[in-house]
């Protein structure tokens, strides 16, 4: 097993089960810690919601996956969590969190019963490729050589470096001829060029309104900061944004156009236009900057009232890849056979984020990484079982 996210522990846990020795090689000292990093403000394990909808959010990944999160899907996650002594409570917009809502006793509840199957974890081994079957690490005490009966990879994707997902591995999966899709970040900020008024709003949150991009609307408030956009709400069409579809920015998703025209049908008198908007549509300071900064010079009457309600996102593009939550690209479907093995390299399978497909956040991505190690490591024991290297 190599890597010790949440892919690869599941992946451990499930070979582990099954009655096979594991040993987990990490390349950072300790397991978990992009998990550990996601728990600060509340592990979101899972989603619930009905099957569909939920399947849905992985766009054209779900038909390969289905089968993975029919197997070990929200519910399964729910009870997987309790197994480990963790309650669960359902929040808001179906978002599943640990009752400790923390993800430390979870992990130190998981490290203990894989400590219990008899499971060896080496921390800052880090993986450096093949020679022939054996696997190459470099360790604390030198290079070491492995020769293993099945292989896991589960060594995330590229971002957050700084938590163990660097991408590292992705020029020796393609030298061994493993089909790779470029990285692109996921779930990420959006790059803004402000102008300088907009300093005086920086930190500040945006809060009731709707983004829309290719035809769908996404509620959720965001930041802004002085590198640009950050937030769920960015975060949601940071897809789109990075695929270049036009992002709009509706600032009253609540009040209706005919709603909206009658109040700025009122007599403005000798208030200035932000003085106007703000007592007749009750605007914000940052609402009115933004309003400014990509909509200025400001119309009157309709023009107005349509900017309000379709407010032209200009960006830069994504902010870098290390900054980004999750990633696309990866090792591709055509690359592994059913059980996750790759095709190049029999006995060797991927879970995780390593393998190309991308979600919202909200429990979707941890959720696939559980479905996908489990999977995986379902698939190296029944290869295993059939005779595997031999």
């Amino acid at each position: 097993m190599i890597g010790a996210g949440p892919a690869g522990l599941m992946a451990a846990e499930t070979l582990a089960a099954a009655g096979h020795r594991v040993t987990i090689a990490e390349a950072k000292p300790s397991p978990g810690r992009k998990v550990l990093m996601a728990g600060k403000s509340g592990l979101n394990l899972t989603k619930s919601e009905p099957a569909e909808t939920f399947l849905g959010a992985y766009a054209e990944a779900a038909d390969w996956l289905e089968p993975m999160l029919e197997a070990f899907g929200p519910e399964e996650v729910q009870g997987w969590a309790r197994g480990l002594g963790q309650d669960v409570f359902t929040g808001s917009a179906g978002r599943v969190f640990p009752v400790a809502m923390k993800a430390s006793p979870l992990l130190r509840a998981w490290l203990a019963r894989l400590q219990g199957y008899g499971v060896t974890l080496h921390g800052r081994w880090r993986w450096q490729g093949w020679d022939g079957a054996d696997c190459l690490f470099e360790t604390p005490g030198g290079a070491r050589r492995v020769s293993p009966h099945a292989t896991v990879l589960a060594m995330g994707g590229a971002s957050w470096a700084r938590l163990g997902s660097d991408g590292a591995w992705a020029p020796l999966l393609a030298a061994a001829g493993a089909g790779l899709d470029p990285f692109a970040p996921a779930n990420v900020g959006l790059r803004v060029d402000w102008s300088r008024h907009m300093e005086q709003h920086f930190g500040m949150p945006v809060k009731s309104v709707a983004l829309l991009a290719d035809g769908q609307v996404h509620r959720g408030e965001f930041v802004l900061s002085r590198r640009g956009l950050e937030g769920s709400g960015i975060y949601a069409v940071s897809r789109p944004a990075r695929e270049g579809v036009p992002i709009w920015i509706d600032l009253l998703p609540d009040w209706s156009p005919a709603k909206l025209a009658e109040r700025l049908a009122r007599p403005r008198g000798k208030l200035s236009l932000s003085n106007y908007l703000r007592r007749a549509l009750r605007l914000d300071p940052v609402k009115l900057a933004l309003l400014r900064e990509f909509g200025g010079p400001l119309p009157e009457g309709p023009a107005l009232a349509a900017l309000l309600k379709a407010l032209p996102l200009r960006h830069a593009g994504p902010r870098p890849l290390d900054e980004a939550i999750s990633v696309a690209g990866g090792v591709r479907q055509d690359a592994v056979d059913a059980q996750l093995m790759l095709k190049c390299r029999p006995g060797t399978f991927a879970a995780g984020e390593m393998l190309d497909w991308e979600a919202p956040t909200g429990g979707y991505l941890l959720t696939a990484c559980l479905a996908t190690g489990r999977w995986a490591g379902q698939g190296a024991d029944a290869w295993l079982a059939q005779g595997g290297p031999g």
